[in-house]
């Protein structure tokens, strides 16, 4: 088989594009799906399950589940992950130095369950250890990334929270914890 590359200009030469988006894609106009039809179809996409923990200001623990989390950049080492703007924690977010992001394993669905509940003692029974950042990390997550509080984003009804990692560990060959179609799943979806 042949294979034939295009020639390419080198990177000076190639001019970015950073000229508006054509008029129509600007203002868009009232979607055509509901609210409901949205979430469903973000819901077809598997993704991990985490819990993100950090101390208050007064001291007291914080945590909360969520299945918004990505790796935003390898150098600097950065991770990503959203909430609700309306979220009773926002406040507390928006202004610690430090949080964590524990990855859940399949073995800590119920966990995760807790830290989604409103209403409880999120802490009750967990086990956690103080990380190098002073930062809660949850007993047998299969990953923790510890963030310096980056840069927060503005993006619709929710804030993309930027972590600016410190230091992370992990787990190999524990089975992740997955959320799917609003459900999660201890074992593989296939």
């Amino acid at each position: 088989m042949l294979l034939t590359a295009w020639p390419l200009s080198p990177p000076s030469a190639c001019p970015v594009n950073r000229s508006l988006p054509p008029e129509h894609l600007q203002s868009p106009a009232s979607p055509s799906f509901s609210e409901r039809e949205f979430r469903n179809a973000l819901g077809q996409f598997a993704t991990g399950v985490a819990v993100v923990t950090a101390l208050a200001p007064d001291g007291s623990k914080i945590g909360l589940t969520i299945s918004s989390f990505n790796s935003a950049s390898l150098t600097p080492p950065l991770v990503l992950w959203s909430l609700m703007k309306s979220a009773s924690s926002m406040p507390l977010f928006e202004t610690v130095s430090h949080y964590a992001v524990n990855v859940m394993g399949a073995h800590q669905k119920e966990l995760a369950l807790q830290f989604s509940r409103k209403g409880i003692d999120r802490w009750a029974g967990v086990e956690f250890q103080m990380g190098v950042t002073g930062v809660p990390l949850i007993a047998g997550a299969i990953a923790s990334f510890e963030c310096r509080n980056g840069p927060h984003h503005d993006a619709g009804d929710h804030v993309i929270l930027v972590g600016e990692v410190a230091h992370c560990q992990h787990v190999a060959g524990v089975p992740p914890l997955l959320y799917h179609g609003g459900n999660f799943y201890t074992e593989q979806l296939i």
